[in-house]
């Protein structure tokens, strides 16, 4: 990857300058996992450790340290310095202001936490929070700070920020009110001419909330664009991406035959993605790119110190008792039946709603939760992401279609006991992680309570649900309409079940929603269990798999497949 940088006149040695990325470090701030209460791999205070020793080697003024958003949801320490200790510096801004970074952007998961919470994190963040294609619908420009310029070994570095433009599609209007968000094609394009022309760049860098392909179409938005923007607007030298959690490196040639590394670190800090550009005396300069793990690096003494009394704080926070469990649930029973794990779920959405029907899905992959006491830690096992609740209003028909939408993406069409049960990718195993090896991403996996149903796997996709009544006794019919209880992320049209699988325009979703609650389903859930002494849990039977021995099967073979 070869071209020219104009550098001063008095340069006359070659020049390395280092790019580092960090993505979805989703609340991993002390490489230490408040829910399973074990050390993790990645985290900020390894990124720490490996950044420092790189400033060192190549001195500060030719590295630069970059985050590609998602960084304020998911371990409880992001959401107790979210929503529980608001009065404090936000520990997340106070962490990568001690390591230095230089820029940011916005992820998703970080809107989905709110204005008050990434509002106040930019403005306590000692760096540039970027974001081109979120657009402030009063100005009509960019609610974020949209690129930044750095000067490093004599050259001129933009960084352009954008987030993927499906938000809309996944959360509430409320969390990100006052903004619309612009298509990433679209967006670069309208931006390169002041990066190349008026700002007179010498490497542009595109830090980018997005995954590599374009082969998510949510309606008419793209999701994951990284690749397209790469290949379709000249001018980038770099594109970080982020939000998939696949660490990857391509390099592909865009419409002025350069080439453009698009790299990406994956998830929770276990790697960073690293870009050097190499500027030689003449001023051409070389691009090449790695992913660096950092499994063997260790935490930097001096942030694991600095920020040991909000780790104290958050760790007495997750280990408030807050019941009791009488038995011990799992989420992979939630993968080939009804489950214990799921339907604790779905009767607390029927319990706050008062709805006719619930849907849920195990929004963790692989976890469970013990007999016993239940604590706080538990309850980010049991319900990972921050969603609201809804009381939407379907028919009959659309309720059928939106199951058949679910199980079409979950199970394959069986001839034999002896055929695989679940939806996996072709050659599965060439995929590390057991998540990764699904057609379908199992938070998509909605089952039904309510009503009572079969699923049967012998008959073709559009023709699996078997509903025979409302498990009340009522009779259920196709052209009656019921009252659904729904998380936020799927009532948005998350997944597609109401849009391709119901049938019901995007547009037409806001009109279906009767209620919505003011607080995330955890905060309800923390609630429900707090007011009940013990907790007695039971593996609904209002749905099966059929064959049932199939089933049975399938499973003793497949769930060495996702979790071995």
């Amino acid at each position: 990857m070869l071209s020219s940088v104009s550098l001063p006149a008095q340069t006359n040695k070659k020049t390395t300058i280092r790019i580092i990325e960090s993505s979805d470090i989703h609340g991993n701030y002390f490489s230490y996992d408040f829910i399973e209460k074990q050390p993790t791999e990645g985290g900020l205070s390894r990124i720490a450790t490996y950044v420092d020793e790189q400033r060192k080697l190549l001195s500060e003024k030719n590295v630069l340290l970059l985050d590609n958003g998602d960084i304020l949801q998911g371990q409880p320490t992001a959401y107790y310095y979210n929503f529980i200790d608001t009065k404090s510096q936000h520990v997340c801004a106070d962490a990568m202001n001690f390591i230095g970074y230089d820029a940011a952007t916005i992820g998703n998961h970080d809107i989905e936490t709110g204005h008050s919470v990434y509002d106040r994190w930019t403005l306590e963040c000692h760096f540039p929070v970027l974001c081109a294609n979120a657009i402030d619908t009063r100005t009509g420009l960019p609610y974020w700070k949209p690129y930044t310029i750095f000067e490093r070994g004599g050259a001129r570095i933009a960084v352009l920020g954008m987030i993927t433009p499906a938000i809309p599609k996944w959360l509430p209007q409320s969390l990100w009110k006052g903004m619309a968000f612009e298509d990433m094609v679209a967006c670069a394009r309208r931006w390169m001419p002041t990066l190349r022309d008026k700002e007179k760049a010498d490497i542009i860098v595109g830090l980018f909330h997005s995954g590599i392909g374009h082969e998510k179409l949510i309606g008419s938005v793209n999701e994951n664009a990284a690749l397209q923007v790469a290949r379709e607007v000249s001018g980038f030298d770099i594109i970080f991406s982020g939000h998939d959690h696949r660490a990857s490196k391509h390099i592909v040639k865009n419409t002025e035959n350069k080439e453009v590394l698009v790299i990406n670190p994956g998830s929770n800090g276990k790697n960073v993605a690293q870009a050097d550009i190499a500027i030689s005396r003449k001023g051409e300069k070389k691009v090449s790119g790695e992913i660096v793990s950092l499994t063997n690096v260790q935490p930097l003494p001096a942030y694991i110190n600095t920020f040991a009394p909000q780790a104290k704080e958050v760790k007495t926070f997750t280990e408030k008792k807050i019941g009791n469990l009488s038995t011990t649930i799992s989420s992979r029973e939630a993968f080939f039946g009804p489950s214990a794990f799921i339907n604790l779920i779905q009767q607390m959405q029927l319990q706050l709603t008062g709805a006719d029907i619930s849907f849920a899905a195990p929004l963790s992959f692989d976890t469970h939760i013990e007999a016993g006491d239940i604590t706080v830690s538990d309850m980010f096992k049991l319900y990972h992401y921050q969603n609201y609740l809804y009381t939407m209003l379907l028919k009959g028909s659309e309720i059928k279609d939106y199951l058949e939408y679910s199980y079409d993406g979950w199970v394959n069409t069986m001839h034999s006991a002896n055929d695989t049960m679940i939806a996996f990718r072709q050659n599965p195993m060439q995929y590390a992680e057991g998540w990764q090896r699904l057609r379908t991403p199992s938070y998509n996996f909605d089952c039904a309570a309510g009503i009572d149903y079969v699923v049967h796997l012998d008959k073709p996709k559009g023709q699996r649900i078997e509903i025979s009544g409302m498990s009340n006794g009522k009779p259920f019919s196709p052209d009656s309409i019921y009252s659904v209880a729904i998380n936020s992320y799927r009532g948005n049209g998350g997944g597609n079940l109401l849009t391709k699988g119901a049938g019901i325009p995007k547009e037409e979703l806001p009109q279906r929603i009767m209620t919505t609650t003011d607080r995330d389903l955890r905060y309800y859930l923390m609630q429900l269990i707090e007011s009940t002494p013990e907790l007695r849990i039971e593996t609904p039977t209002n749905w099966k798999f059929v064959p049932e021995d199939w089933a049975n099967t399938a499973r003793d073979r497949e769930e060495r497949l996702l979790f071995k």
